[in-house]
């Protein structure tokens, strides 16, 4: 057994501050297993959301030296013992209390993205004929685990507190994969850009790189976005043929 010092923000919505546990650590735990520890026999009253520790229900999200990750899937043997591990509250959303957040705005997001809308079927058995590759490129997208680690980097509502204006990489992603949907009807272009705001994105890429599940968050959904809505609405040949078709 070896020692270390984890230093964890402690408070709630008026406020806190970081208090030290040095705890026993052992070869293969997690973060999430050093908090569990701390919680069971130095901090009885500590809050921490968790759920599955196998990173898939993203629910132990937490900024760890600065840097938003899952503590379940954050080793201890990835990070230098010999300082103490800051362990702190995912800075983007309110604090209810020590590594607990509100991120209930999410959920509200979600509700303003037009829903998945099918097609009309095209075979007589009253289903649809896809290529797979068209399958295949909204995929990735579904492993999101909307643990929102790449809401909580994300400058535009980290920095600038833009939630009224910017749905974030999240729902950017979300919208992607029903966008990319080769089943889907639903057209929703111009909410990227008039509600949802696409634009404030500046495809710093710190999203994907926060991303436990690995998805190309920023190559494979934001930008082929943006590529629609500069389609849509500033390819000049097309902002002619609208003007004289009243489109």
């Amino acid at each position: 057994m070896a020692k270390a010092t984890f230093r964890i923000w402690r408070g709630d919505a008026s406020g806190g501050n970081f208090r030290d546990y040095p705890s026993e650590v052992s070869e293969g735990m997690v973060v999430l297993d050093a908090v569990h520890a701390i919680q069971a026999e130095q901090a009885n009253d500590m809050a921490v959301r968790w759920n599955c520790k196998a990173g898939k229900c993203g629910s132990c999200s937490a900024e760890i030296n600065g840097m938003p990750k899952l503590m379940c899937m954050t080793r201890l043997s990835e990070i230098d013992l010999t300082q103490p591990v800051t362990i702190q509250p995912m800075q983007a959303f309110p604090k209810i209390r020590d590594l607990v957040t509100d991120v209930s705005w999410n959920f509200r997001v979600k509700k303003t993205i037009a829903p998945f809308k099918p097609r009309a079927a095209d075979a007589p058995d009253g289903t649809w004929r896809v290529q797979q590759e068209d399958i295949e490129r909204p995929q990735e997208f579904r492993k999101c685990i909307e643990c929102f680690l790449c809401q909580d980097v994300c400058h535009v509502i980290r920095d600038h507190g833009l939630t009224d204006e910017f749905i974030g990489p999240r729902f950017l992603v979300y919208t992607a994969a029903l966008e990319m949907n080769p089943i889907d009807a639903g057209d929703r272009v111009d909410d990227l850009k008039k509600k949802h705001g696409i634009g404030y994105c500046n495809i710093t890429k710190c999203c994907t790189k926060v991303c436990p599940e690995h998805i190309t968050i920023t190559d494979n959904a934001i930008i082929p976005l943006k590529e629609r809505v500069a389609d849509r609405f500033y390819d000049p040949v097309k902002r002619l043929f609208r003007v004289f078709t009243g489109g």
